[in-house]
């Protein structure tokens, strides 16, 4: 039995999927691990909000032939903007009391970007992975308020806009809706191939998704008789379980966003459809539960509290000791009743009462525009004077000692650390600034030089960006005359690679490796040194030792047999960024310290080792003992993040590099 089309402003059955969506998420961050795809959830938010907005807009438009655009986004303001600067203040104070002085700066930059609508574009600058990130930013789930408000902002201009070119036959305009949504997802397919954290987080490669809710906003208005069928009450029970599917079966390798990204958002799609009836047979008598209308009235509050509940907990013991799931469950928990604080004494207030009900439009948004400019500025200037105070013991060690076996560790963050800990993630090699070393989408295969001598032998590296980040310890030498150095390296792209993950053809790795490698067969160096991260090319192997020992064994088939071939021991993965452990614990550097079993890959080293036909140079027992590998050595930060050299110390390493690279130039391939 069916019933009319509903024609009221609230959709039960949404709220419920509301529900769904923010637990999807909730339970994804507190690190339930069958929920490797609960990162969906924000994308069924995305079909809501373009179901929600574009239907409003819609009937203005019918009803009015015009947007008022003072009052739309004075109304959007008060409904998503109070909660979001609670959240935002509350968030820096904990902060202040319980992150580290060097986490302290991450999050007042976020606080700024996000004041400003706009962290989603930090985050795509930074080049942030939100499926892996180990550190992430308090303010990281802010990511998607921006793409919203960003959305918010230009929807109604485009529909104001089509609808008087189309002489204001409002019909046609979904076919403009469908035009933005085919363009923004081929610009996600496009974009996504090429930089990842730029298809994720930027409003042109996601727009699509709200463009979709439009879609379906646009459908609904016409009131098709096959609406009110049982058809399409069935039919939403198949969007809920490709939504529930997709939280339960993606995971973080997951290619996102992209083609799999069609399934939680027609999903919604479908599913607003099938609610649109209330029909028996749709899954809204459902989602019309009183839990889950509870839930879907405070989503939007506990969306933005859960993830400042989990990090900051977390921030204060430490990256490197995880809390349990039992804790992030409880964190999870406790978000609930300070979500329904929220709505209850922020949300509604601001949206409902007689007196937000009075204020003009012109006097919203002057409040809206004064607040976000004194949390920015606010954060600013705090950021400025945080950064002048140094992170360590205030107390110095010898400088300049030549690195030893086993390494000397100080029991403190020295004073005269180099580099030192704020100034860690930018203490890169050459490559990077001087467009050599190639990002995602580079496929130039020339490399760059290093050295005068052109009577030194040449040495070419080839690599990932692990490659990159030995670079200056070998541009030492070739500035000293020993070697000449022609660096190869690009992120992300091994120049050794298994079966299972080799580039496809045709991609830009594919495409560099071979071109590299057809310029070493065409003018072979003296010494060609492998380096890569191992751990990343092996990540998912049955066998991750078999894989690797072909690897090995195809690249050496590929190279020239004139040149002699050395591959670089990988350095230590410390799991975590180590400035932030170490500005958590400058009294005491053995707590940021990483069993040595953990941060090596022995059974990866063994293959490099005993391969036939290659050097292997190890340079980690200049930072690992037989027990741990520590991220400061004399008074040398190790690395910049968790697994790629610190420049500096790269260099402090060049004599060890010498005396095994030499006695590999003085020694012809296959002896």
């Amino acid at each position: 039995m069916t019933t009319p089309t509903k024609t009221s402003s609230f959709r039960p059955d949404i709220q419920g999927l509301r529900a769904i969506a923010v637990l999807l998420v909730v339970l994804y961050h507190s690190g339930v691990s069958v929920l490797g795809g609960g990162y969906v959830g924000v994308d069924v938010f995305f079909v809501i909000s373009g179901f929600l907005i574009t239907s409003h807009l819609l009937g203005s438009l019918e009803r009015d032939g015009r947007i008022s655009f003072r009052q739309f986004y004075a109304k959007r303001a008060r409904r998503i903007l109070p909660a979001s600067f609670a959240v935002v203040l509350l968030t820096v104070i904990a902060s202040f009391i319980w992150v580290n002085p060097l986490q302290l700066t991450q999050v007042l930059q976020g606080a700024a970007w996000t004041a400003l609508y706009v962290p989603n574009y930090l985050f795509a600058v930074e080049g942030t992975d939100y499926l892996a990130e180990t550190i992430p930013s308090v303010f990281q789930h802010y990511w998607s308020l921006g793409i919203e408000e960003q959305f918010y902002i230009l929807w109604p201009a485009l529909l104001t806009g089509a609808f008087l070119l189309l002489r204001r036959r409002s019909k046609l305009l979904t076919w403009v809706i469908l035009g933005v949504a085919v363009v923004s997802f081929a610009a996600c397919l496009l974009v996504v191939s090429r930089s990842q954290p730029w298809a994720f987080f930027s409003l042109p490669t996601r727009a699509w998704e709200l463009a979709v809710g439009g879609l379906v906003a646009a459908l609904l208005r016409t009131r098709p008789a096959w609406i009110a069928t049982r058809v399409a009450g069935v039919s939403a029970w198949f969007g809920l379980i490709a939504v529930i599917v997709a939280g339960f079966t993606f995971t973080s390798s997951t290619p996102f966003p992209g083609l799999s990204t069609l399934l939680p958002v027609l999903g919604t799609a479908t599913l607003i459809i099938g609610g649109a009836s209330s029909t028996s047979w749709s899954p809204a008598p459902l989602l019309s539960l009183r839990p889950m209308q509870f839930v879907g009235a405070i989503s939007y509050s506990l969306y933005l509290v859960h993830w400042p509940m989990q990090q900051i907990p977390q921030s204060a013991v430490g990256y490197n000791n995880p809390l349990p799931l039992s804790v992030t469950l409880g964190l999870a928990a406790l978000s609930v009743p300070l979500a329904w604080l929220s709505f209850r004494y922020i949300e509604e207030p601001f949206r409902t009462s007689p007196r937000a009900r009075r204020a003009s439009a012109s006097a919203t948004l002057i409040a809206t525009g004064a607040t976000s400019a004194v949390i920015a500025v606010a954060a600013i200037c705090l950021l400025l004077v945080s950064n002048l105070s140094p992170i360590s013991s205030g107390r110095a060690v010898e400088a300049g000692q030549t690195l030893s076996v086993p390494p000397v560790v100080p029991s403190f963050v020295p004073s005269n650390l180099t580099p030192l800990l704020r100034e860690a993630s930018n203490d890169n090699s050459v490559v990077y600034a001087n467009g050599c070393h190639q990002g995602p989408t580079g496929r130039d295969a020339n490399g760059c030089w290093f050295g005068s001598n052109t009577d030194a032998p040449v040495v070419a590296l080839f690599g990932d960006s692990h490659a990159a980040s030995w670079v200056p310890a070998f541009a030492a030498m070739a500035e000293a005359g020993e070697i000449r150095l022609n660096s190869n390296s690009k992120s992300s792209c091994g120049s050794i690679q298994t079966a299972s993950k080799q580039a496809e053809p045709g991609t830009s790795c594919a495409v560099w490796r071979d071109r590299v490698i057809e310029r070493l067969q065409t003018d072979p160096p003296a010494v060609i040194v492998l380096a890569n991260f191992a751990a990343a090319r092996v990540e998912g192997e049955s066998d991750p030792a078999q894989a690797w020992r072909e690897g090995i064994a195809q690249t050496l088939a590929e190279l020239p047999a004139a040149s002699r071939v050395v591959i670089m021991a990988d350095s230590p993965n410390f799991g975590i960024t180590p400035a932030m452990c170490l500005a958590a614990h400058v009294e005491d550097v053995s707590a940021c310290e990483v069993d040595r079993a953990v941060a090596l890959r022995d059974d990866l080293r063994s293959v490099e080792r005993d391969t036939a036909g290659a050097d292997w140079i190890d340079l980690t027992d200049h930072i690992c003992d037989d027990l741990s590998c520590s991220p400061v050595v004399g008074n040398y930060l190790v690395s910049r993040d968790a697994h790629h050299l610190t420049k500096t110390f790269a260099e402090a390493l060049t004599p060890a590099l010498r005396e095994h690279l030499l006695s590999a130039l003085s020694t012809p391939r296959g002896t």
